[in-house]
């Protein structure tokens, strides 16, 4: 009986351990509530755009963007032959590695990411000058850097018949290429999206086998190139007007 006892009361103890924890037991500790974020509203439907505002927003985006270029172009008194290096080297951009058939090597997206990296230095070299807060600067570059920036661009190349077939060609290349940016497609349409991948396949392509043609294509579109003097501007004219004239005459006969 006396063992039967016992055995009870260590079966009670047992019990009141298991059901009574102590205070400093982690399972009485008051469990922070659940902060639930604030469900943000889901963006507002895309309206498609009649072809006559379209082509009115169009126009307005081609007037800005010539103004923002034109704003950080600059005059120079400097007189004298210019030097045919810019800080003693060949060209201001990084040396690209040699590639003779960069096709061959990569597809259409790497050479459109190396050429994002490489159009948009061009831009933040145009508006170096005048000095401009860096909010201002980033600004500035954001405009310029974007697709339909860069829809533009390419549009004024194709309607001035600039571009050779070899430079058509990759543009085709380059214009189905897919990527992850689906937020920035749905923003600008995938046409808009497509041709801005293809101008950055060129700049890429360029980059890596005809740095000197891609100067020509850039100083084309209104950005500073070489080592920015008036004296190598007015050089790269010439050469503009020349290659004009010659297509003229051909043209003519």
């Amino acid at each position: 009986m006396a063992a039967n006892a016992m055995a009870h009361a260590a079966v009670a103890v047992r019990a009141s351990w298991d059901t009574n924890p102590s205070p400093k037991s982690p399972a009485l500790k008051s469990a922070k509530p659940l902060r639930v974020p604030p469900s943000t509203p889901p963006p507002p439907p895309a309206q498609s755009l009649s072809p006559a505002r379209t082509s009115s927003r169009t126009a307005v985006l081609e007037k800005d963007f010539s103004q923002l270029l034109n704003a950080s172009r600059r005059s120079t008194s400097k007189k004298g032959k210019s030097d045919e290096h810019y800080l003693g080297y060949e060209t201001w951009l990084p040396v690209a590695p040699k590639v003779n058939k960069p096709r061959s090597i990569y597809n259409a997206a790497s050479l459109a990411y190396l050429g994002d990296c490489i159009y948009e230095l061009y831009a933040r070299r145009h508006f170096l000058y005048p000095p401009l807060s860096i909010n201002e600067y980033n600004e500035r570059v954001m405009k310029v850097v974007r697709c339909e920036a860069q829809d533009l661009l390419l549009k004024k190349l194709l309607d001035e018949d600039y571009l050779t077939e070899e430079e058509r060609d990759i543009l085709r290349w380059g214009k189905n290429i897919v990527s992850s940016k689906t937020r920035t497609r749905k923003r600008v349409g995938v046409a808009v999206y497509n041709r801005a991948s293809s101008f950055e396949t060129l700049v890429g392509y360029l980059y890596l086998t005809n740095v000197k043609r891609l100067e020509e294509i850039m100083f084309k579109l209104g950005f500073l190139t070489g080592a920015s003097s008036e004296l190598i501007a007015e050089e790269l004219r010439m050469n503009l007007r020349k290659k004009s004239a010659t297509a003229e005459a051909v043209h003519s006969e």
